[in-house]
């Protein structure tokens, strides 16, 4: 047997890792400006989460929900006193994409109703609902085609307030930004509309927070800048620092039922002592301001780098420690010179747009060094 071959892989085996920097097989080193899909906040091997982890698998790694476990209670104080969500309830499972189901499930429980309004560009999970509203064909089965599911433009508030008008939809779910799409912004006008809209109507207002949550955009949740206040908010990627764990917060308005949502794993002893060491530190060492000033250095750079580059540099988008470089022409040979010849991991985010999401520890020298390393790769494209 061998794994399904679904994915495309770089030629690099990676062992070890060590706050923003990680290791081949090889023993060649590399500055991580991606963590995994945005996965990796605290750094790797990170020694009090490296420890928490360690002391929890020796005592329980796991057992269901059928017993009292007290790190579930720790991990929703923890998160709602650090997000500024204390009223709200936390649903643990194992990933954005359950996280969205359990949010779209949970909206059309409590409205009785069956449709679900979504973005164009968005990207919510590859589970069934969860892709029902992700905007690519490509991952689409026949069987998501059942799914009720309407799309709109970003920030076209003309639009979403008309379907909304209709009454017909349960929920109306937001990316904090859109990472897959090419990290595109709602703009808070935007954001103010849809709730007010959708409140007006009866329809829940879900943000979806999996990769642009967890302090990542400079604020712990990247709606937050729009100044409102979702009805369900879900999380995941940063929550675990690469333990899988999904979150799914849920204003006081919801009432639960014995059996309404269920999970084996989610929630298991594990997962919650890595996902509260993680809180732990980004209390202690103040990630989230740290990503909010990490990121204007990286902004201040860029900008400028694209005025000195027009011919390489179209645009640069985001916020905090989750910015996108939209190039001229296609991303690919840029990202595969940066970890060839630069030692450096990049994402993507459609053909020509370069998505970096370092770990929220990265510090004013990694930053210079990616800021160096991608000037001279800059230069030698124009």
């Amino acid at each position: 047997m061998k794994p399904f071959d679904v994915y495309t892989l770089w030629p690099v085996e990676l062992v070890h890792g060590q706050g923003c920097t990680v290791w081949d097989a090889e023993r060649r080193e590399y500055l991580d400006f991606y963590g995994g899909h945005g996965v990796i906040s605290v750094g790797h091997a990170h020694p009090v989460y490296v420890e928490a982890v360690q002391r929890q698998v020796a005592k329980l790694g796991f057992y269901s929900n059928s017993v009292i476990n007290s790190l579930q209670d720790e991990l929703a104080e923890r998160l709602g006193r650090v997000s500024g969500y204390e009223d709200y309830a936390l649903f643990l499972s194992n990933s954005g994409a359950e996280a969205n189901e359990n949010a779209l499930k949970l909206a059309s429980f409590h409205t009785g109703r069956r449709r679900v309004l979504a973005l164009h560009g968005a990207f919510h999970g590859r589970t069934s609902g969860a892709v029902a509203a992700t905007d690519n064909p490509a991952i689409a089965s026949p069987y998501n085609a059942v799914h009720e599911v309407t799309f709109v433009p970003l920030d076209d508030l003309g639009s979403a307030a008309r379907e909304l008008t209709t009454q017909q939809y349960a929920a109306v779910i937001v990316e904090g930004i859109q990472g897959v799409a090419g990290v595109y912004e709602p703009s808070s006008e935007f954001l103010a509309g849809v709730q007010r809209a959708a409140r007006a109507n009866g329809t829940v207002f879900i943000s979806d927070e999996i990769q642009s949550g967890y302090g990542r955009t400079g604020r712990f949740f990247a709606h937050q800048y729009g100044g409102v206040r979702p009805d369900i908010i879900t999380t995941a990627k940063g929550m675990g620092n690469g333990f899988p764990i999904g979150g799914t917060l849920i204003s006081p308005e919801f009432k639960p039922v014995k059996g309404m949502l269920g999970t084996t794993f989610g929630g298991n002893h594990l997962a919650c002592a890595a996902a509260c060491a993680v809180l732990a530190i980004i209390e202690r060492e103040g990630l989230v301001a740290a990503a909010a000033t990490r990121g204007e250095r990286l902004f201040a750079a860029l900008n400028g780098m694209a005025a000195c580059y027009p011919d390489v540099i179209a645009d640069v988008r985001g916020r905090g420690l989750m910015v996108g470089i939209e190039l001229t022409a296609r991303g690919i040979p840029v990202r595969a010179a940066l970890l060839s010849e630069e030692r450096i991991f990049t994402g993507s985010s459609g053909s020509n747009v370069i998505r970096l999401l370092p770990p929220l520890t990265v510090s004013d020298a990694e930053v210079d060094m990616f800021l160096n390393k991608f000037e001279r790769l800059s230069r030698r494209v124009d």
